[in-house]
């Protein structure tokens, strides 16, 4: 084969054997990912005019194949007969609303009720698909599309594609050589999701070779380690129910750092602390660490008329049972994940003063946790796979309150997150196989890409070192 001599992003000399075979070391790809992102400058810099709709970046049309997935803000995509949403979150649904006209809609069940409820969208343009069965997609020239349950917020998905590459779609001007060849490709499109075993053992995916992996790469980079979603909400439910019942929360030090209980004004006997939890959320997502510190307390959620009417499209028959619209019927109040700040939730308490006599605040998200210092930044594969193993628990201890808290009002940042951890997103990518992966958040700039490019190269150097479709080894099947 030709070989064909190029710059890496390290600034090295190689050869590659095939102009097409690794994503962004050929130069067309390269050129393809220029050609993105010069259409977003020219959007983010306001030189669209009214009359013509901004481009579509290549990564949100499937090669070959007349499917875009979180694209709406393209609007009608030359091409496209099928329009995929992954979840409802805005940063993917971006622009879709009531005056949607440019095609159908295919998301699972959860989702399509949510953006007809929050988003007005017709109904006549929405197509929920059912959950892990391959349905043909029409006018798509006989592509099957497998719904794979994405592990992020409620109604999310994964989508694993399957068909041949008819048509070039979209708006690059780099077109497939593969279109109208009888070859059949398979994609997997990651959306946002938390990869677990789970994904790598499906049916659609286990061993199958996957062409293109559309990656969500939001934590695609070592210092983001948080431990393992099941261990975080099981931590923050025994939490919860030790500092409503007045046990300690540190097994090392017998000081007692829950509740403290006041006399009455004679002094005859303790009054019981009433402590109120708040659990920050988004508009969807974290409802699993609600769920478990509910049931730790035995008691009813509490939330406002349009965040209960958001839960209720979920279908989600165990979260509507614990709803309540009474909030002094409930120790758990849901909020949004901005207002966990002490300033917001001493608000909150005097809302309820003499009712509540306590506060305590849980804030998940991934961006909470903060790396160990002198942590390597470029750890061989072989490291973050023995570390991350390494790292089998997680308990209620390791949950650290916040240090301006007082006795009546107490903030605990949760290292929770609804994206994969760089060593799962490591797991992931060494449990299966594929061809290229491309990655779909953090691409704005070379050197974004170039940092997650040499994960990328790393994964796939040492996934050939090993038995062929073998999967990392795991502690449950919902996390390595």
């Amino acid at each position: 084969m030709r070989k064909r001599e190029l710059v890496s992003c390290d600034g090295k000399r190689g050869a590659v054997d095939n102009a097409f075979s690794v994503l962004m070391t050929t130069l067309k790809e390269n050129e393809i990912w220029k050609e993105a992102d010069i259409a977003e400058r020219m959007v983010n810099k306001r030189q669209i005019s009214k009359s013509n709709r901004r481009k579509a970046p290549f990564y949100k049309v499937l090669q070959g194949m007349p499917v875009a997935v979180d694209a709406f803000k393209y609007g009608a995509i030359p091409g496209v007969t099928a329009y995929f949403l992954t979840h409802a979150h805005s940063d993917h649904y971006t622009n879709l609303s009531s005056s949607w006209k440019h095609g159908p809609i295919y998301c699972s069940e959860g989702t399509a009720n949510l953006i007809i409820h929050m988003l007005s969208v017709e109904k006549k343009w929405v197509h929920p698909l059912p959950m892990d069965t391959p349905t043909i997609i029409p006018n798509t020239n006989g592509v099957t599309v497998t719904l794979i349950e994405a592990n992020h917020c409620p109604g999310s998905c994964l989508f694993f594609y399957e068909g041949r590459q008819t048509v070039n779609a979209g708006d690059s001007t780099y077109k497939s050589a593969s279109v109208g060849s009888q070859k059949v490709f398979r994609y997997l499109h990651c959306g946002d999701f938390r990869a677990s075993p789970r994904h790598v053992l499906h049916p659609a995916v286990k061993d199958k070779v996957i062409d293109h992996v559309y990656l969500d790469t939001t934590y695609l980079d070592p210092k983001y380690t948080f431990p393992p979603q099941p261990l975080v909400i099981s931590a923050c439910a025994e939490l919860a129910k030790r500092l409503h019942d007045g046990q300690s929360t540190d097994e090392k030090n017998s000081t007692m750092l829950s509740w403290v209980s006041s006399f009455d004004s004679k002094g005859k006997g303790k009054e019981r602390a009433r402590p109120l939890f708040v659990v920050g959320t988004y508009s969807i997502g974290k409802e699993r660490i609600v769920k478990a510190i509910a049931h730790a307390l035995n008691s009813k959620v509490y939330c406002d008329g349009r965040k209960a009417a958001i839960l209720k499209c979920q279908g989600d028959s165990e979260l509507d049972a614990l709803l309540t619209d009474n909030p002094r019927d409930a120790l758990v109040h849901l909020v949004p994940l901005g207002t966990i700040t002490f300033e917001d939730l001493k608000k909150y308490l005097d809302r309820y003063k003499g009712f509540y006599t306590n506060i305590v605040g849980f804030r998940p998200t991934g961006w909470t946790y903060v790396p160990t210092a002198g942590k390597s930044t470029l750890p061989p594969i072989s490291s973050v796979i023995a570390q991350g193993s390494a790292r089998r628990n997680f308990k209620h201890t390791d949950l650290k309150v916040s240090g301006k808290s007082t006795s009546a009002l107490q903030l605990y940042p949760i290292p929770y997150s609804e994206h994969s951890s760089f060593y799962e997103l490591t797991c992931f990518a060494m449990s299966f196989s594929w061809s290229k992966m491309i990655a779909t958040v953090n691409v704005g700039s070379d050197s974004s890409r170039c940092k997650m490019k040499h994960w990328v190269d790393k994964w796939e150097i040492e996934r050939k070192k090993r038995v062929k479709d073998s999967i990392i080894p795991y502690r449950n099947i919902d996390y390595w």
